[in-house]
């Protein structure tokens, strides 16, 4: 007997009582991120909303029709020069870890945001001990390109964050489609 496909679907408002309280357990238990306080419901539609707006993709993951994680892209850093890099966030539902959840998802992400135009995604990895992320990342073809030591301080220890790299689409190898229109003489957005 065959594992049930994981289904992958843009995030909609009604997903977001799942996705805070799937984030608040890993504010309040986990290292992937270094934030302390759990955000509310309200500051998670924030946040989700100002993805949506930016243009990012914002997608769901759903085992059985149940919710089984989350995954977006958003900017890697805001100055005008990194425009075409993006970062990766990705969380599985515990109880839905080492069933596709997490590729399935971070798979999608790679394809949206290829399709968008962007050239490089960074993978920037809450505490370097977390190999089943590592290891995701390292299958869907990203290296490592840095590893910060004690770059963070959570539940009373150092953490190590490591960030990997991957390139999307022509990487880094050819100017993105905007640039080379504008180039040719073409309209741009540059």
């Amino acid at each position: 007997m065959s594992a049930a496909p994981v289904a992958i679907r843009a995030a909609v408002a009604g997903d977001l009582t799942a996705i805070a309280e799937l984030y608040a357990l890993e504010v309040r238990e986990g290292v992937a991120t270094y934030e302390y306080a759990v955000p509310d419901l309200a500051e998670m539609r924030r946040r989700w909303q100002a993805v949506i707006d930016q243009g990012y993709p914002y997608l769901v993951a759903e085992l059985d029709g149940a919710f089984a994680g989350y995954a977006y892209a958003s900017s890697y850093r805001s100055r005008e020069g990194y425009r075409w890099t993006v970062e990766d966030t990705v969380y599985v539902q515990p109880g839905c870890q080492g069933r596709g959840v997490g590729r399935a998802l971070l798979q999608r992400l790679i394809e949206d945001c290829e399709a968008r135009g962007y050239r490089q995604m960074v993978a920037v990895i809450g505490d370097g001990s977390n190999a089943a992320s590592v290891a995701l990342h390292e299958r869907l073809g990203f290296r490592t390109v840095g590893v910060f030591p004690g770059l963070g301080r959570k539940h009373g220890r150092w953490l190590d964050t490591v960030q990997m790299l991957r390139p999307l689409g022509a990487g880094d190898s050819a100017a993105p489609p905007e640039v080379r229109a504008a180039q040719s003489g073409g309209v741009g957005t540059s």
